[in-house]
């Protein structure tokens, strides 16, 4: 009983990896799509979102029936727990890659990003993929050290962040108030991405050690 106790948990653990994989493609995917105004690939990414919020949905299932069947105490309850945590984060990154995904459907045919802003949102979406793909990695392995590097990575991205602001209020932006809205929305939500991926790993520290970074 107990053995099969401990494959569920083991399974959730599975289930939050898959969910990794998943945003990850979205978040990809809907960055091509918003660069390349790909309206066929932006669809994708909105259509696809069901799985993302399916393999939520198994999870949360799983956790309230562990709960009911089994009464985790200790580390498996912290187990469970932090599960659930990690999969409401997760499925968030899946809806924000769903509104980058949007902006690009919006503007289609034409590309929401300004040629000298591609660089800086192709990079966005670089760093996007590293960390939940780092964020996978520890989820799957419950590697505390990687897990604590994940907050130097999103340095990055808030950097980035802060290079579209100042792109924005300068004074020769010659782009008008709709793309400048655009560039707003989609570097906010590149930046609360790679938020949600930082919360993952930070769940994963809380998991092993009992506390949280600090």
């Amino acid at each position: 009983m107990r053995d099969a106790y401990h494959e569920e948990l083991d399974a959730l653990t599975d289930k939050l990896v898959e969910m990794t994989r998943l945003v990850r493609s979205a978040i990809s995917r809907a960055t091509t799509a918003l660069l390349d105004a790909d309206l066929a690939l932006a669809e994708s990414v909105i259509s696809r979102d069901e799985e993302v919020n399916a393999t939520f949905t198994d999870i949360e299932t799983s956790i309230f029936e562990l709960m009911a069947r089994q009464q985790p105490v200790a580390v498996d309850l912290r187990m469970v727990i932090t599960a659930l945590r990690m999969g409401t984060d997760l499925e968030r990154m899946g809806d924000l890659a769903v509104h980058v995904a949007k902006v690009a459907r919006l503007r289609h045919p034409d590309s929401a990003i300004p040629p000298e802003l591609r660089s800086t949102i192709l990079e966005m979406g670089q760093i996007a993929e590293t960390l939940v793909t780092k964020a996978g990695s520890c989820v799957a392995s419950r590697d505390v050290e990687s897990a604590l590097e994940l907050e130097q990575d999103d340095d990055a991205m808030d950097r980035l962040h802060r290079r579209l602001f100042r792109k924005i209020l300068s004074k020769d932006w010659e782009h008008g108030v709709e793309p400048a809205i655009d560039i707003t929305l989609v570097g906010r939500y590149y930046e609360r991405y790679a938020d949600h991926a930082v919360r993952v790993a930070q769940d994963v520290v809380y998991l092993v050690t009992g506390t949280r970074p600090t």
